[in-house]
């Protein structure tokens, strides 16, 4: 928990403007997840991803169970305009049940008024001026009006068959009054049975229903309200209607329940309290054994099969005379509807603009009995909430801390997981779970973190690589960006490591080649080995013509700062080995370096005059280390290091060259020329190394005689090694001028 704890502690510190913003941006879709506040765009968005799943996983198939016999553009040139003759009506009703054995029939049409074609009212009329006072006429005219009284028969035909009505509710009509035409069917809960629980139905003051003859001869009746969403596309039809305190359920529900052959419909709620009475949300509606899924105003949504014809579709006037394949029917549940525009029963859906409203309640009724409703329960917002806290969270979190790259790859990654959740639940759960509000949260965030990136961290790493760029590699301006304000120009006192390396006898190579090829040449050397350099992370203080200087451990703090640039010393020597052979192929002279290094405390930062400054290091160990790399020339070495770069790095083998006291410093120093990682030496050079350590301690100990004979053996064996004739000189030296017993081995050079 402590690392957990330091590292989000070190992320608020280096990110706090970043991780507020994100957790507020979080919080405007919260907000809209939990519902305290909902935000239209979102909303919107929801729908649309709604119906993207929904045409997406619709199985296109069509379902010959259910029948619509369509008042359709050729019923209507065939039986004249609508509305038709109720006894046409009623011949349709017997050939549905006698001749064609429908299972049941819904019909998608009100029958509110009573017929005025028929040329009853004129009868009426007559009879009422006295028509029927002539003698033997009202027998003649009893007999006329039964049979122009097509409303009765249309209702003898609805007796004893399963006949399902529709009705329409409404709050107001054109002129601002409440209808209420006609006679509803029982309702199927009644007031009071809700009291108490907190369930919003949708409601209305008004209502157009069947003529009272007709929704008494019925077998039930139910309501063909399908309300659109704010952006006019109907997804949800309700299946259960307020009323008066009265509750009345919709045609789909009313077909399916006599279909299932459930007299009742019981309410479903979650949880119980102990009493029995719930005051949660109602979640469903059961019907037997099956399960309508509801949402908090108790509607279903709509689970389209396809577009227009998922059903097969038989013509009404091939109905009305008998002229409809008896198959198609048969033993099917029949809805009648119109799909001709001008009778106006179109709606706009998901799949289509101008779907047909009957086909609206097949495919509710297909749900409904195949039990493939979707469900979108209430305890979806706190699901959402969770998730949508949690994945925001991370993103909040992690994206900070991730390049552009691998931030769009996880914001990617993300939401393919959402995705992939999302829709396994739409189809192996039939849940309707939010997506729009969690997948614009995450989109939000990655663009907000890629803006602020940009536009902001950006401008600092910006201005980090205008103060560092020129001095170290953009690896270490991408590091040092994470923290910027950690990093000043300003002067300071470090313990770091210098390095100093020049071109030997540079003055004769520039002598024998012309500008041009002077300039090609430093170019092709200054490169790979500022190269070097920059990949073991270290800074370029200055290019001395042919000389570089270069430091380790800062800007940026480096603990290793002593082996990476002993490292990079020695990698630069390497790569002089090659490119000398590569200048001979080419007709230039070979070229040979020395490296000098130097551990200790130094002064770094901007330094300089009012008219130019750099960012450089000074003090004692610089010049040290500068000095050193003048002696590698004296020693015969390609590199020498001083006692505490030795120290820093204990697990190299060195060579103990001389105790020196170099020209400017007055205390004797201890220099080495590093050999290389002790596990990797030789045991050719360990031998070496310690018949030279011998020879070293008898020279100190001014036993010359034997020293001599040391180094002069040494000589012989590897005569391409300076040190060991330069020891040997100096021991012919001290035989004649011996340096007196109080002599502490200490060499003084008096040049640099």
């Amino acid at each position: 928990m402590n690392l957990i704890d330091d590292a989000l502690r070190n992320l608020l510190q280096r990110h706090p403007v970043r991780i507020g913003a994100g957790v507020l941006i979080l919080s405007f879709f919260v907000l809209h997840a939990t519902q305290w506040v909902q935000w239209p765009f979102i909303s919107r968005l929801e729908n649309i991803a709604y119906d993207a799943r929904l045409v997406l996983t619709m199985p296109r198939t069509q379902n010959d169970n259910i029948v619509i016999v369509n008042i359709d553009e050729k019923s209507l040139a065939a039986e004249g305009r609508w509305p038709w003759s109720r006894d046409k009506l009623a011949r349709m009703v017997e050939q549905l049940g006698d001749r064609y054995k429908a299972r049941i029939v819904g019909f998608d049409v009100v029958f509110a008024e009573r017929e005025e074609n028929s040329g009853l009212q004129v009868l009426d009329r007559l009879r009422a001026d006295g028509l029927d006072k002539l003698p033997g006429v009202k027998k003649i005219t009893t007999a006329l009006r039964e049979g122009l009284d097509h409303d009765r028969q249309f209702a003898r035909a609805l007796r004893g068959r399963l006949i399902v009505l529709g009705y329409f509710f409404s709050d107001r009509d054109e002129s601002g009054g409440v209808p209420k035409v006609g006679l509803l069917p029982a309702p199927v809960f009644t007031a009071g049975q809700f009291a108490g629980r907190r369930i919003t139905f949708v409601r209305a003051d008004g209502y157009t229903a069947n003529l009272p003859e007709l929704q008494r001869n019925a077998l039930d009746a139910g309501h063909l309200v399908s309300l659109p969403d704010v952006d006019g596309i109907v997804r949800r039809v309700p299946m259960l209607y307020e009323q008066g305190g009265n509750y009345y359920e919709a045609l789909s529900l009313a077909v399916a329940r006599r279909v299932l052959g459930a007299d009742k419909i019981r309410p479903g709620f979650p949880e119980q309290s102990q009493e029995g009475r719930s005051y949660s949300a109602m979640e469903w509606l059961q019907v037997g054994s099956t399960r309508i899924p509801v949402d908090s105003h108790v509607r279903s949504l709509v689970p389209y099969r396809g577009p227009q014809g998922s059903f097969p579709y038989v013509s009404a006037t091939d109905v009305i005379h008998g002229k409809a394949p008896l198959a198609v029917l048969r033993d099917r549940i029949v809805l009648v509807g119109t799909t001709a525009k001008g009778l106006l029963d179109l709606r706009a859906t998901p799949v289509a603009p101008d779907f047909p409203g009957v086909e609206v309640h097949a495919n509710l009724i297909a749900g409904i009995l195949a039990g493939t409703l979707m469900d979108n329960p209430a305890y979806t917002v706190g699901a959402e909430t969770a998730l949508l806290v949690i994945s925001g969270l991370i993103m909040v979190v992690v994206l900070p801390l991730l390049s552009p790259l691998w931030a769009a790859l996880a914001t990617v990654g993300l939401i393919a997981g959402m995705l992939a959740i999302n829709l396994t639940l739409w189809h192996f759960a039939h849940l309707v779970f939010p997506l729009a509000n969690g997948l614009s949260a995450v989109l939000v965030l990655f663009l907000f973190n890629m803006s602020y990136g940009f536009f902001v961290e950006a401008r600092g790493k910006r201005q980090l690589a205008g103060r560092f760029g020129q001095y170290v590699p953009p690896e270490l301006v991408d590091e040092m960006s994470a923290n910027p304000r950690a990093f000043s120009m300003d002067s300071e006192s470090r313990e770091l490591t210098v390095l100093f390396s020049d071109v030997r006898g540079f003055t004769t190579i520039s002598e024998g080649l012309t500008p041009p090829e002077l300039s090609r040449l430093m170019n092709e050397f200054l490169t790979p080995m500022t190269g070097i350099i920059h990949q073991h992370r270290g800074t370029i203080d200055k290019y001395m013509g042919d000389a570089i200087m270069a430091f380790w451990g800062a800007p940026l703090a480096d603990p290793e700062h002593a082996r990476h640039a002993l490292l990079a010393g020695f990698e630069m020597l390497e790569r002089v080995h090659r490119l000398s052979e590569e200048f001979q192929a080419r007709g230039w002279p070979a070229i040979r370096i020395g490296v000098g290094l130097n551990t200790g405390p130094m002064n770094v930062g901007n330094m300089g005059s009012e008219f130019r400054v750099a960012y450089t290091v000074m003090g004692d160990a610089v010049n040290l280390g500068s000095r050193l790399e003048g002696l590698t020339k004296a020693y015969g070495v390609e590199c020498i290091v001083g006692e505490a770069t030795r120290a820093a790095v204990d697990d190299f083998t060195y060579r103990e060259l001389d105790r020196v006291r170099v020209k400017g410093k007055d205390e004797p120093v201890t220099i080495y020329e590093p050999l290389g990682p002790s596990d990797s030496l030789a045991v050719e050079d360990r031998n070496e190394l310690k018949l030279y350590r011998q020879a070293l301690k008898l020279y100190r100990g001014q036993d010359w005689d034997l020293a001599e004979l040391q180094f002069l053996n040494l000589k012989q064996r590897h005569p391409e090694r300076a040190l060991y004739g330069l020891y040997a000189e100096r021991v012919a030296h001290f035989r004649t001028q011996p340096p007196g017993a109080d002599w502490d081995g200490v060499f003084t050079h008096l040049s640099k």
